[in-house]
């Protein structure tokens, strides 16, 4: 008798291992996608919003806020302006996905104020390369605080007027 009774417990607890896990409804087999992007106009000096990039250094940082989208896929998308102290302007065009804490370019601005494609546009962590000054300030304290994206282009502009966004406590 204990026999068979040790043998249907083995037998149900083997059953119950063959189960496959509960997944959890937020958990997603999905590959993420990258939305297609559409290059935004040329950025006028206007719609240009400084922010500190906190980086020492003699060079302006801006952000053209008319060309903030925020994506359905989780990236930020917007115009960066760099302009140096005597007056050259480097512009981009670039997303952050604050879910990975990575960067892409789009695109960059030439002096004819038309789009140009980059050599390389392929998404790349924002702490590995040093020169990234902008791109972290505007994703760990700005764009996406706690690595989660702004709800909306207000959000992100009130964020960039303020100089970090309301959720980040410094």
């Amino acid at each position: 008798m204990k026999r068979i009774t040790i043998l249907c417990c083995a037998a149900l607890l083997l059953t119950s291992c063959a189960k496959p896990p509960i997944k959890d409804e937020f958990e997603s087999d999905k590959p993420w996608i990258e939305q297609m992007t559409q290059l935004p106009p040329y950025p006028e000096e206007r719609n240009l919003l400084a922010f500190d990039s906190g980086a020492i250094t003699d060079n302006q940082y801006l952000v053209d806020t008319d060309s903030i989208k925020i994506g359905g896929d989780g990236v930020i998308r917007f115009t960066l302006v760099v302009r140096s102290s005597t007056g050259a302007m480097n512009v981009s065009y670039e997303g952050i996905r604050c879910a990975t804490d990575e960067r892409k370019l789009y695109a960059l601005g030439r002096n004819d104020k038309t789009w140009a494609q980059p050599r390389v546009s392929e998404w790349q962590k924002i702490d590995l390369v040093r020169q990234f000054y902008a791109q972290r300030e505007l994703a760990k304290n700005i764009f996406c605080p706690h690595r989660q994206i702004v709800t909306n282009k207000s959000d992100a502009i009130q964020a960039l007027k303020a100089g970090v966004h309301r959720d980040i406590y410094r």
